[in-house]
């Protein structure tokens, strides 16, 4: 059985190491482990989507609409974008955070109000905290990614916390450990 993991953000926000952290442990874990290339702009500020594939064997990277088990959100406005891809039942875990796009900026449109909500309306399951705040009480604002890679290892029972914490040692370079060893245990509460 093939589960998907699509992570929707805004470039600049560290999806990249997401996708990459997640593939190592799923590999260590001993799945068949397929991660897409970022989709997207990936320079700051433009959305970007990867996908995370893993099961016995899976043949394809692509997560079509209706097939994620989750979505990793970096923002309320980017999950609100991908619902369409999510399963039923399946979970969005998302970032409060709310970063304007140019519209936005520009004054074209205003940014969508009670978004949480609205996704809850349309059945999805929604883990939303404030990554961000967590990310800089464990010492810095970039660390986002790490916060929603901890609260999404709550939904993984089946591998335990010394193995998420193994893969981020062997994916974080060493001076910058500790801080993500720290935002990961925030983030999983």
């Amino acid at each position: 059985m093939t589960k998907n993991i699509m992570i929707v953000g805004v470039g600049g926000q560290g999806s990249l190491l997401a996708s990459k952290l997640l593939g190592h442990l799923l590999l260590t874990e001993g799945y068949d482990v397929k991660v897409s290339e970022v989709h997207g702009m990936s320079q700051r500020g433009g959305s970007v989507v990867t996908y995370v594939r893993f099961g016995e064997k899976v043949y394809s990277p692509i997560i079509d609409r209706g097939e994620a088990d989750f979505i990793v959100s970096f923002e309320k406005l980017e999950a609100a974008r991908y619902l369409e891809y999510l399963k039923e039942g399946g979970r969005i875990v998302v970032n409060t955070q709310q970063i304007d796009p140019m519209p936005v900026i520009t004054g074209a449109t205003k940014y969508p109000e009670n978004l949480v909500e609205k996704m809850e309306a349309m059945g999805a399951n929604v883990d939303a905290m404030d990554c961000l705040s967590l990310a800089e009480e464990a010492g810095s604002a970039k660390a986002v990614n790490i916060v929603l890679m901890g609260r999404l290892s709550r939904y993984f029972e089946e591998i335990p916390l010394e193995k998420w914490q193994k893969a981020i040692e062997d994916c974080v370079p060493a001076k910058f450990l500790e801080l993500n060893q720290k935002a990961f245990l925030l983030g999983r509460g």
